[in-house]
């Protein structure tokens, strides 16, 4: 268990779930500091949160000092695979990735990290789908690394409190079909959460532990609306 106050990282602060873990752990009085980490400012303020713009996210030495003493990491980063190949959707999804994982998994041993992957992420990392195969080729050297990993694979995600997808392709996704949402979540629960359930489920495992390493929607939904 954690300490009563945590210190949290969070790389992603600007995407759509980045946004909803953000304001999860503003409003959580047993956060007391958090760290962005993005190559942008993310265009908020709050006396916990303090921002680091960093542009290489293949080389994190230069900050490496500022990467001790953290009890919690929640990597939110990510893009759509749409579009893209497969050498450049790894050099985000897994080179990115790796890069930050590593330092922090020495320099704080006891921190949960918990990374936002997806539904039909391929564990084998072997399958046909472009995408999935990253996704589970990045969370299998996550697993293997020396701190807590938890990898949350949410399906659907509804964005709440005015929060929007920063990729355009979602945005467009989202006007065009977010009617859908509401109703898949009420014929299908399971296969459908909410940017600040996922916040509040990434907060109650960095404090209580996870109860496997692959949390899936209806496990984040249920630790983010009970706190089990």
């Amino acid at each position: 268990m954690l300490p009563a106050e945590m210190k949290v990282i969070i790389f992603g602060a600007s995407g759509m779930v980045g946004r909803g873990v953000l304001r999860e752990c503003l409003l959580d009085a047993e956060v007391e500091a958090v760290l962005s980490i993005a190559r942008s400012p993310i265009g908020q303020s709050d006396p916990k949160l303090r921002e680091i713009l960093h542009q290489d996210f293949t080389n994190f030495a230069p900050i490496e000092r500022e990467l001790a003493g953290w009890d919690a990491c929640f990597f939110c980063l990510g893009v759509s695979s749409a579009g893209m190949k497969e050498a450049d959707y790894a050099h985000v999804t897994y080179d990115f990735t790796l890069a930050a994982a590593a330092p922090l998994a020495r320099l704080n041993p006891g921190m949960t990290f918990i990374y936002v992957s997806g539904e039909g992420t391929d564990s084998t990392a072997a399958g046909r789908s472009m995408w999935a195969r990253v996704k589970g080729k990045t969370e299998n050297a996550l697993l293997a690394l020396p701190f807590k990993a938890v990898m949350f694979r949410p399906g659907a995600i509804q964005a709440r409190h005015g929060i929007r997808s920063k990729a355009r392709v979602y945005r467009v996704l989202y006007a065009l079909l977010g009617w859908i949402i509401p109703l898949v979540k009420l014929f299908a629960p399971n296969q459908v959460t909410a940017t600040d359930t996922v916040g509040r489920a990434m907060l109650v495992v960095a404090k209580r532990g996870a109860p496997k390493p692959i949390l899936r929607t209806i496990d984040i939904n249920t630790i983010g609306k009970t706190g089990a």
